[in-house]
């Protein structure tokens, strides 16, 4: 990311494209959207076509409406406590915008993180948010928006680590077995590297240095824009050492890393009641343990880079895992639609009107010219 803002323009000038005219980039680049989401919308067909179409449909219509309800309220104390520990570590770093700014801010990016597979959007789009509304420097938005996700990870991890321990004793396919251990050391990996860049700051600027180089010549060629090697090297350290300093800032304050470790495992808490809530929506009570144990792989499952929100993928772990404690595939298949809808489908399009509202703020303000120019 640091490495393609360097590059192309120093301005965020990709993030400015995308939202001064969000419409116009959904457009533009529908088809790949839609591909990625054709995929998902395949893989959940076919799992229901083997499940069983009349089965599925036959338990969701046995979900009682109070509880759907309630596992709405939930999602959005979720959202509330995310925000709140995000403006904690802001607050830390520099001067956070008020609770109502950054909770649009982290719907808008809410849109970004379930339209790109892994959702990796997020985080550049609250940072470039920030520098566009706010005038925070997007190397300070992005330290503390990563800092936030270190933050909710560390349950996820702790819990992944007894979960692949669980799994392993389990009387599972000794494939499955293979392929949820692989995927739970594949997610870890990806937020140890993320922990890494912060922390080893020198370190990074040299692996970042060497892919910029060896890249530096093509993205030259296409985009023909007159930068030298050295100004990029330049951009790279003065950008690294901002990011790891504000990444730094907000996990070495002992309060604030007690207070936001504390949110997190709230928030990871509320996440299990939630899809405990869409079971008991459809009159089924699985055990606690393995519940948690199955529902945080298949979180973990949701961030690797395969397709938006890792749709059909997630699914199928649940229905395989789930299987093990005695709970039917149409019931997993109908409660995991349930969780969607509340966690991913109605945030995606509430966060899609926010991106398109900031779009438009962004486009008016820098079309906006003083009239003594």
């Amino acid at each position: 990311m640091i490495v393609a803002e360097i590059l192309f323009n120093e301005d965020l000038e990709s993030f400015e494209v995308f939202m001064q005219d969000t419409y116009k980039v959904i457009r533009k680049y529908k088809w790949k959207i839609l591909t990625t989401f054709a995929v998902a919308a395949f893989l959940i067909f076919a799992m229901t076509f083997l499940i069983g179409f009349d089965e599925v449909i036959t338990t969701l219509k046995k979900a009682k409406s109070e509880w759907i309800i309630f596992n709405f309220i939930i999602e959005a104390i979720i959202t509330l406590v995310w925000t709140a520990r995000w403006k904690m570590i802001l607050d830390v770093v520099d001067t956070a915008p008020k609770f109502r700014t950054l909770y649009m801010m982290l719907l808008a990016s809410l849109f970004g993180n379930n339209v790109t597979p892994s959702a990796a959007g997020g985080e550049p789009l609250r940072a470039y948010l920030l520098k566009e509304i706010e005038g925070t420097p997007f190397e300070i938005g992005f330290a503390t928006s990563t800092a936030d996700r270190v933050f909710e990870f560390l349950p996820f991890i702790l819990i992944s680590i007894i979960a692949a321990l669980f799994v392993l004793s389990w009387k599972i396919p000794p494939v499955t077995q293979v392929l949820v251990i692989v995927m739970i050391i594949f997610s870890i990996s990806l937020f140890g590297i993320l922990i890494y860049a912060g922390l080893r700051k020198e370190m990074t600027q040299k692996i970042i240095i060497s892919i910029a180089k060896s890249i530096y010549p093509t993205v030259i060629r296409l985009t023909k824009q007159d930068i030298s090697f050295n100004e990029i090297r330049e951009k790279i350290v003065v950008y690294i050492n901002r990011f790891s300093t504000g990444f730094l800032t907000a996990l070495k304050d002992r309060d604030v890393f007690l207070v936001a470790f504390l949110l997190s495992f709230a928030m990871w808490g509320l996440d299990m009641l939630r899809m405990y809530v869409c079971f008991g929506a459809l009159g089924v009570y699985p055990p606690l343990v393995p519940l948690v144990i199955i529902y945080t792989i298949g979180i973990l499952i949701s961030l690797l880079p395969l397709l938006p929100g890792a749709w059909g993928i997630r699914e199928g772990t649940l229905i395989a895992l789930f299987a093990v404690v005695g709970v039917s595939a149409d019931v997993v298949m109908a409660a995991s639609l349930i969780d969607r809808l509340a966690s991913y489908i109605v945030p995606t399009i509430i966060g899609a009107i926010a991106a398109l509202y900031y779009g438009q703020k962004v486009k008016n303000k820098n079309n906006f010219t003083p009239l003594n120019n």
